[in-house]
């Protein structure tokens, strides 16, 4: 059924399909190619027409990682809009993360005027000729599944709900539509559009009968099967079926990096990330929703092994370059395929006193490994600078189905046993730093009820614009806890050196060029200039009570906190 409205302008009838596409919010940096979107949101607001709500953002990556946040908990695709050819620019590191860990997300920016006449819109302001370029999507056209330029009125509903089953359609990632100002301040008297969308995203898909069956088989007589994942819980209906395959099996699940609760911690088959440690015995090896499973240069599977994929792109297609053995690719929806795999291994039939006898070795493996990650925290409770282990121990102690943690190198996660679904999310894999910050803003709006805590190096939030995330928090009402691990330097960087060179001068040395940050800086300052709560945390001691004032200032006062703890 249609629906008839009545505006002015495109920039009206572009935000009232928006509302109508269940898109909840519009993070915007905006820029002097927003005048019509203000103008529309003004009349918007005298009609008490509130959706999708303007959230102003002061940097680019703070908007792309609230967008990128939100849907992770929801899983629905919000708007970004940025300025132009600057904005892209500046929003490119967040939108190669919504790329790598496939987040739906419609990114847009405005397009400088495309004429210099007396059109509403065209040239008036010296940055007009300077800002255009030939190609402005090919800015990013790696990154986005598709990009367009919205060129006339009459196809605003078209472009919209295209745009948005693309960016929804499995594997899910970014698009990018630009908005030139002569086209948003066009001048219309109503806009006529479906009260459903033109075209929904591509169903849900499940491998063949007959590659279930080979799995399976291969599966059933494996004498040491094992798993390995990294974003499969990207689904949280993925985590159950998952949890059934391993039992019937009694087959030890890995997780190669840790972006989603893929599998719960305290599982006996949760079998932590030591991936190399499994390989050399396993003879049946399933790599799922993980791009690096293991590094080929150092470990791999036996040759006799069968290893199977399973994934949306099992292939990571849009990867340059990726030569990890395939013997089956199972491309799906996991959630369906897991589902069908443990179905098929049923039918089958399994070993029983083989499966027994796998759940118990791995039972107690992972009870030795809980054992020596806890006497890691505790020895180290009294460093000085403060122990990472020790540190992410006591705020484990503190986190619930109540709280969601966004980590972004801020904590030793081995450290707290996740259980639920939803209850942290990491960085994409590519590794752009400055998500978590943004990102946890959004998982906020996302779950207002939640207490959301933010870990990041200082590197990270740095490189996630803090001052952006603060003046946020402050202005929308979204009380934080951030943390800040504070050790001085980008220890990938030196990481990344000393695995290189491990006897080169660098390390006979210890001097890590352009590495090193400052120790003493104050990032909880930046936090009380947004009316926050901020602490300095240096002696070991005050660890505990430190989380619990934090904690309490994001929960019974409901202001952002933020603890800069100075570790090693």
């Amino acid at each position: 059924m249609a629906k008839t409205v009545q505006v002015e302008t495109v920039a009206e009838a572009y935000l009232e399909l928006l509302a109508a596409r269940g898109v909840d919010y519009f993070f915007g940096n905006g820029g002097t190619d927003f005048a019509p979107i203000v103008e529309a949101y003004a009349k918007r607001f005298t009609q008490e027409q509130m959706l999708p709500k303007p959230i102003p953002v002061p940097h680019e990556i703070t908007a792309v990682a609230m967008a990128h946040g939100y849907t992770m908990v929801t899983g629905k695709p919000q708007v970004v809009m940025v300025h132009t050819i600057p904005g892209t620019a500046n929003a490119t590191s967040g939108i190669i993360n919504a790329n790598r860990s496939n987040t739906p997300m419609l990114f847009t920016a405005g397009r400088t005027p495309l004429t210099e006449g007396d059109v509403s819109g065209s040239r008036d302001g010296g940055i007009h000729w300077a800002q255009e370029s030939f190609d402005q999507g090919s800015m990013v056209r790696e990154w986005v599944k598709w990009d367009y330029e919205l060129r006339s009125d009459s196809d605003v509903e078209g472009v919209v709900d295209r745009a948005l089953a693309l960016t929804q359609s499995e594997p899910a990632g970014p698009v990018y539509l630009t908005l030139p100002r002569e086209v948003l301040g066009r001048r219309i008297e109503s806009f006529t559009y479906g009260e459903k969308p033109r075209m929904a995203p591509a169903g849900e898909r499940m491998p063949g009968p007959n590659l279930i069956e080979q799995a399976a088989r291969a599966l059933a007589s494996a004498k040491s099967p094992m798993l390995v994942t990294r974003a499969s819980g990207r689904d949280p209906e993925a985590v159950a079926p998952l949890v059934a395959l391993a039992e019937t099996l009694g087959m030890p699940v890995f997780e190669s990096g840790l972006s989603f609760v893929n599998f719960p911690q305290d599982h006996p088959l949760h079998a932590g990330g030591d991936v190399a440690s499994a390989l050399a015995e396993a003879d049946a090896v399933v790599v799922m929703e993980v791009d690096v499973p293991w590094t080929p240069k150092r470990t791999g599977p036996q040759e006799e092994a069968t290893v199977i994929h399973i994934g949306e792109d099992p292939l990571y297609a849009r990867y340059p370059i990726r030569g990890y053995r395939a013997d089956l690719n199972l491309t799906g929806s996991p959630r369906l395929t897991l589902a069908a795999l443990n179905e098929a291994v049923q039918r089958i039939g399994v070993d029983a006193g083989a499966v027994k006898e796998r759940t118990a070795k791995w039972g107690e493996a992972r009870g030795k490994r809980a054992e020596a990650t806890s006497a890691r925290a505790e020895a180290g409770k009294n460093d000085v600078p403060i122990n990472k282990a020790y540190f992410s121990n006591e705020l484990g102690k503190r986190l619930g189905d109540d709280t969601i943690l966004m980590n972004e190198l801020g904590i030793d996660a081995s450290q707290i046993a996740f259980t639920s679904p939803g209850t942290t999310y990491g960085i994409s894999p590519a590794g752009s730093l400055g998500w978590a910050v943004g990102a946890s803003l959004g998982a906020k709006l996302a779950a207002p009820d939640k207490t959301i805590v933010c870990c990041t190096g200082d590197g990270s939030y740095i490189f996630g614009s803090g001052t952006s995330g603060h003046i946020v928090s402050q202005a929308q009402d979204i009380p934080i806890l951030f943390i800040v691990w504070n050790n001085g330097i980008w220890n990938a960087v030196k990481s990344s050196a000393r695995n290189m060179n491990p006897n080169g001068y660098a390390a006979q040395t210890d001097t890590w060029a352009v590495t090193t940050l400052s120790q003493g800086f104050n990032y909880e300052m930046i936090c009380q200039a947004s009316g926050g709560y901020g602490e300095r945390v240096e002696d070991p001691a005050e660890v505990p009570a430190a989380i619990d004032r934090a904690l309490h200032a994001v929960r019974v006062e409901k202001r952002q906190a933020l603890l800069n703890v100075v570790g090693a």
